[in-house]
């Protein structure tokens, strides 16, 4: 009885299922009705997607010939896109414009440094050949003195410009840093010798630990610049009886050169300063120097991808120069 009361159930059900179906025309109609829809996306999909290739390839077409420097006439309609289009064109037009100008400029700044470098030049090594010249007439106690003074002058004079001129040509991009592998050693060695007679006479003893099998990326000119500003600090701020260290330590990276000296040391307000160009410590105002050096110094080891740091507590320096292996 049961069974048969299930039965009745189950026919009862599937006669008002099929009694909610469509009947075959109009299932005909729904199915078309849905292909046809379908279409229209499939065709709106198509032509969206022909829309985009075709702006990409026309924004890609601008960025190539600005790139180039090429950028051309171009004609636009009045289409929302095409308004785009011509914004990016009017865009990157003014932007080649003021790179054009910019080269222009840099191409007159280096012909200016280079005038200023030569017109200066001349005079100042003429007023120290002719002081050189007047200290060899047996001059008298006060006039010796004043022509001690004129050749000080002329030569603190002389290094200024040459200062200047090298921070212009690295700030400009005029002088290109072109690092290579080279040994270690053999720059040091180049150094030693240059600061041995002034470290003599200051009497501050110097200690290189450079190990000779030593490789790194540098360039032998400009590094032997930033390395010889650092060195010349560490003498000059040394009292006689003091020393500096030179020491090397290897990373995976980098090659550490540290110059550690037993100096006056470098305050920590002074610290965030010193690497700014001209800047001078009120403490060190009596002493020679125009403060560019460690401004030329950082700039130089930045160019060729390394840094510097520095540590000061109380007394005594440590610049630690990083350059790439």
């Amino acid at each position: 009885m049961n069974h048969l009361t299930a039965a009745l159930r189950v026919t009862r059900s599937q006669t008002q299922i099929w009694d909610i179906l469509p009947d075959g025309g109009t299932v005909k109609t729904v199915l078309l009705v849905v292909l046809t829809v379908f279409a229209v996306i499939l065709i709106v999909a198509l032509v969206l997607w022909l829309r985009e290739r075709r702006i990409y390839r026309r924004l890609n077409h601008l960025l190539d010939t600005a790139i180039e420097g090429s950028l051309l006439g171009e004609t636009f309609n009045e289409s929302r896109y095409s308004q785009l289009e011509s914004k990016l064109y009017r865009y990157l037009k003014s932007s080649s414009l003021s790179r054009r100008q910019l080269e222009a400029d840099r191409a007159q700044i280096a012909e200016m440094v280079s005038d200023i470098s030569h017109q200066t030049k001349t005079p100042i090594t003429n007023i120290l050949l002719y002081t050189q010249l007047l200290q060899e007439c047996g001059l008298d106690g006060e006039s010796r003195e004043l022509a001690e003074q004129i050749m000080r002058q002329s030569e603190h004079l002389r290094f200024l410009v040459e200062a200047l001129v090298k921070a212009s040509r690295l700030e400009n991009g005029l002088v290109a840093v072109r690092p290579a592998r080279y040994p270690l050693a053999e720059l040091c060695g180049r150094l030693a010798q240059d600061l041995e007679s002034r470290a003599r006479e200051k009497r501050v003893e110097m200690i290189w630990d450079i190990p000779p099998d030593i490789v790194c990326r540098y360039d032998p000119k400009w590094t032997g610049e930033a390395l010889a500003n650092l060195l010349d600090n560490a003498v000059k701020y040394t009292p006689a009886g003091g020393r500096v260290t030179i020491s090397v330590q290897l990373y995976e990276l980098f090659c550490r050169i540290d110059i550690a000296d037993t100096g006056i040391g470098i305050t920590g307000e002074e610290q965030a300063h010193v690497f700014e160009r001209f800047y001078r410590s009120p403490r060190v105002a009596q002493q020679e120097g125009v403060g560019i050096g460690l401004y030329l110094s950082r700039r130089i080891i930045s160019d060729e991808g390394g840094y510097i740091k520095l540590r000061s507590k109380g007394k005594g320096t440590t610049f630690s120069v990083f350059l790439l292996r």
